[in-house]
């Protein structure tokens, strides 16, 4: 039987704010800092982030405490 995968899913900035319950200033400020995944660039202005990725650095962080 076929392994079933999802597709990576794509979210853009007011998802990812409210995932994770920060400012935008916070996010681009850890951004910077390289303390969260980078957004990707899809074309024109728009820019998303990997859903995987943020769940991940979520994790990541819960697992520190």
């Amino acid at each position: 039987m076929p392994r079933q995968t999802t597709a990576p899913r794509f979210l853009r900035l007011p998802e990812v704010l409210n995932l994770v319950g920060v400012t935008r200033s916070t996010l681009y400020r850890w951004m910077e800092a390289e303390t969260f995944p980078r957004q990707i660039s899809v074309g024109g202005n728009t820019v998303v982030w990997v859903e995987s990725d943020v769940t991940k650095w979520m994790q990541d962080q819960i697992a520190k405490q």
